[in-house]
């Protein structure tokens, strides 16, 4: 509060505030004073400080608690008095000025002023002691400067501040033109807050009003600062035939005020009168206007401007009329995929459009045709391709600087391989290269961008190098944020952010450029204080709105004591001041001990010592407590009530029961009772081996639902059954379930499987399966019960045939065997006599020899007609034995 008062004053009241200061300065603590004793006593080597030294110590604390007490005074007598009452009739002025100024606006606008709320925030920061900054320079704004408004934010700028910004823009957006654009061009420059362009012209050079109609405006305290008093009459916008009606003011001119009777935008209402601000309406009504698609009419509600397209689905045809689909009804017009294919006029081609409308067309072969290179012509029916004409092509290729020097051809010229010499983009280095391909050397630019701070750095840069893209990154003037624009040259534009300067409770509120919140002393408020009360009472004494803590609560306690219904009469005790010792210990015995340190805190209230019967929390007796002690107790017996179980008793101590309809009684256990959790002791059926779930209960135990797992007869499955199941079921209805339902898996002494379902005991040999049993020679096969086969009861014998067959067989053996016998004889002969041969030796003549001839036997000679018929013979009967037997 002091702070605050002393600040918000004029020159009496900071130098008030100084003095106050330079006496609190000298005192930064208790602890503090006493070690600056220590110290000076240990300089002057004394063993403790003399009389007069103490003397002269008490005196100078005296003297420094007297000037901060008539500061403080001073302050308060400064700050509630003559602070107020000269604030009070400024503000008073103040208001009559705007009342004034908006007089003309509220008899034509019926006393209604809630129009004017951003006129009237303009003009407030007119006369608010440092609201109205010049965002160039960042200095406050006074009645006696000349200054320049802005067309398009009403922000207001130093008229010198302007001009050199005006001029700076121009130079820094003409320096990188060249001598010849130079002056052809009327650059713009922009505001520094809205970037709203100006012309070169409209560079402000004399001070005028905000309406524009007196130049250098003279200072009025009984204006607007800066107004020329005269009636605004500016155009409001948008345009609508009327002049603004306030006295010459800053910031936009309000909405029209005016009352013009017009109909809604449908023009089927009844003409209405409105204010000419607001005298566009809607009726609400259907508006019902055809729409372009010219089938339906528009169903929303009266509206302006042109109606939507038509938002339904209709079924539509294309262009050629061949599909049909559903589109919105607001694109009739549609082509589908398909080619046309009509026959075109020379009655020898078709047409190649996709889905058009009319007619097709003359063929685009017919007439005069040029040859591919165009330097002949041909009158040619369609039918015929055009020849070439033989000449040279001789059309310019892509470099354009060559020509291609083929014949005349159809299709694209080729690209030019011609050799020349190539000059880089930068104009540094030369190559022969192909002329089609181009060269890029790997120069990196050095010039300086625009911004005058950084290289181009690009390969091969013919000298138009672009503008700097990197961030500016430059503080701003607010010294709060950085400037997020690209590297540029010059000054940067201004912080646009506004900063809000709030009184303590931050009712009332300043807008100020960011940088501007440091020197802005904070609004005066009229508002009282709003805040909380720290102590239990439920407000505070009225008083304004401010800075620093509010004073201490002074009013009765009147607390409801915790544990009883009486009050505390003692005073709010929620902030007391309690002294604090032995937070420091000295460093020596030179060093004084300090002063103690009070500190605020909440102390309890006394206790009621009223004697109060009370019973104990079972409800076993009944005695006297004070009344601070009064409440529940235990008389550390035994609960003893009958638990839920209705098998046992509450084992706890004394305790609280919450009384219910069912123990009301006093006998039956409440939910705060021990709950009983033993488990269930009763027995259970016979042949169950498991316990109750349940713990324990009243009543009987429920049946037993656990699954118990045990293996089929056959012991290959494991069946999982409900042990009630299984302990109420008789001898057959166990062994049922105990059965899994599949077929026996064991084999009988015969070797095949058991056909009986999973059963106990030992399986039945009655086998009844039909096995194949065939004749010695394998020929007959018959099919017969397995049990009466094992029994030797059946047999197969063979029969005349598999006789016979046996003995074409033995004989067909033996004959081969003769066969064998007689050609190895025959080998054997003929190998003696060409060894006989080779003894005799070669003749001198060297003659031909005499080949001896061996005479074949009559079984070599018919060997193959005899046996090859007798074996085809047996293997046919082999397959017809073997298919009549299957």
């Amino acid at each position: 509060m002091e702070a605050a008062g002393a600040w918000r004053q004029g020159g009496r009241g900071r130098g008030s505030n100084r003095a106050a200061s330079a006496g609190m300065g000298s005192r930064p603590g208790g602890r503090g004073r006493a070690r600056g004793t220590g110290v000076a006593v240990w300089n002057s080597g004394g063993s403790g400080p003399g009389a007069s030294e103490l003397a002269s110590q008490k005196k100078f604390d005296e003297i420094k608690k007297a000037n901060q007490a008539a500061a403080k005074k001073f302050v308060e007598e400064q700050f509630s008095s003559s602070s107020e009452e000269d604030e009070e009739e400024i503000e008073g002025k103040h208001g009559r000025i705007l009342d004034k100024t908006f007089t003309t606006y509220t008899v034509q606008a019926g006393g209604d002023a809630s129009e004017l709320e951003r006129t009237r925030q303009y003009m407030n920061d007119a006369f608010q002691s440092g609201a109205m900054t010049c965002l160039i320079c960042i200095a406050s704004i006074k009645r006696n400067q000349a200054v320049w408004s802005c067309y398009g934010c009403f922000c207001i700028f130093h008229m010198p501040c302007i001009q050199k910004w005006a001029k700076d823009s121009l130079f820094l957006i003409s320096s990188p033109l060249t001598d010849d654009d130079f002056g052809k061009k009327d650059h713009p420059w922009p505001c520094p807050k809205c970037r709203f362009e100006y012309k070169r012209s409209q560079t402000p050079s004399r001070y005028y009003c905000y309406c524009g109609k007196v130049e250098d405006p003279p200072l009025d305290p009984w204006l607007v600062p800066h107004s020329c008093g005269q009636v605004c009459e500016r155009d409001f916008k948008p345009p609508c035939g009327h002049k603004c009606l306030l006295l010459c003011h800053p910031g936009p001119c309000p909405p029209c005020p005016k009352m013009v009777t017009v109909t809604c935008y449908c023009k089927k209402a009844k003409a209405v009168p409105r204010r000419c601000s607001t005298k566009e309406w809607s009726c609400q009504l259907p508006c019902g206007r055809r729409l372009p698609c010219g089938q339906h009419n528009c169903e929303k509600a009266c509206h302006p401007g042109d109606c939507q397209p038509c938002p339904r689905i209709s079924k539509q045809r294309c262009v050629c009329g061949r599909q049909v689909a559903e589109r919105l009804c607001a694109s009739p017009l549609w082509q589908c995929d398909q080619v046309c294919g009509k026959t075109l006029p020379c009655s020898y081609h078709v047409c190649e459009e996709i889905c058009h409308g009319g007619p097709c067309g003359e063929c685009p072969r017919s007439g005069k045709r040029s040859c591919p290179c165009g330097k002949s012509k041909f009158s040619l029916p369609c039918t015929e391709d055009v020849p070439t004409c033989g000449d040279s092509c001789n059309k310019v290729l892509e470099c354009g600087i060559h020509r291609c020097s083929q014949r005349c051809h159809r299709g694209p010229c080729e690209i030019c391989r011609q050799e020349v010499e190539k000059q880089c983009r930068c104009g540094k280095h030369t190559r022969q290269m192909p002329c089609h391909k181009p060269y890029l050397c790997e120069t990196k630019c050095a010039k300086i961008r625009d911004c005058q701070k950084h290289q181009c750095k690009r390969k091969c840069c013919p000298g138009n190098c672009p503008a700097c893209d990197q961030v500016c990154g430059r503080t701003l003037g607010c010294r709060n944020h950085k400037c997020p624009s690209v590297c540029h040259r010059g000054s940067c534009y201004p912080c646009p952010e506004t900063v809000d300067v709030k009184c303590n409770c931050g009712k009332t509120v300043i807008k100020v450029p960011c940088g501007r919140e440091r020197t802005t002393k904070p609004p005066r408020c009229k508002e009282l204080c709003r805040h909380p009360p720290t102590c239990h009472h439920p407000s505070r004494e009225k008083h304004s709105c401010h800075f620093g803590p509010c004073p201490l609560c002074r009013q009765p306690c009147r607390k409801t004591l915790e544990k009883c219904s009486h009050l505390c009469p003692a005073l709010c005790h929620d902030e007391a001041l309690v002294k604090q010792t032995g937070l420091h210990q000295p460093a020596g015995p030179w060093e004084q001990t300090a002063e103690p340190a009070f500190i605020q805190t909440a102390l309890p209230c006394p206790p009621c010592l009223v004697p109060v019967p009370m019973q104990c929390l079972g409800k076993h007796e009944m005695s006297p407590l004070p009344c601070h002690a009064v409440g529940p107790y235990s008389c550390k017996r035994v609960c003893g009530r009958l638990l839920d179980c209705q098998n046992h008793t509450c084992m706890k101590e004394c305790h609280k029961v919450t009384e219910t309809d069912s123990n009301n009684d006093g006998q039956k256990a409440g939910p705060e009772c021990f709950q009983c959790e033993e488990e269930c002791s009763k027995p259970r059926p016979p042949g169950c081996p498991h316990s109750c779930p349940l713990p324990c209960h009243p009543g009987e135990c429920p049946s037993c639902a656990q699954m118990i797992r045990m293996k089929c007869h056959c012991k290959l499955s494991s069946l999982y059954i409900e042990c009630i199941k299984i302990t109420s079921a008789d001898l057959k209805e166990k062994e049922e379930l105990s059965s899994c339902k599949n077929q026996c898996p064991k084999e009988l002494s015969c070797g095949h499987r058991c056909k009986e379902i999973c059963h106990p005991g030992d399986c039945p040999q009655n086998c009844n399966q039909k096995v194949k049993v065939r004749c010695p020679c394998k020929r007959l096969k018959k099919e017969m019960l397995c049990s009466k086969l094992r029994e030797g009861q059946v047999s197969l014998e063979c029969d005349a045939v598999c006789q016979e067959v046996k003995q074409k067989a033995f004989e067909l053996k033996e004959a081969e065997t003769r066969a064998a016998i007689e050609e190895e004889k025959r080998r054997q002969q003929a190998e003696l006599e060409a060894y006989e041969n080779r003894l005799k030796g070669r003749r001198k003549n060297k003659r031909k020899r005499d080949e001896v001839e061996v005479e074949k036997s009559v079984w070599q000679k018919y060997k193959n007609m005899i046996v090859l018929p007798i074996f085809g013979a047996a293997v046919v009967m082999v397959a017809w034995f073997i298919a009549y037997n299957d």
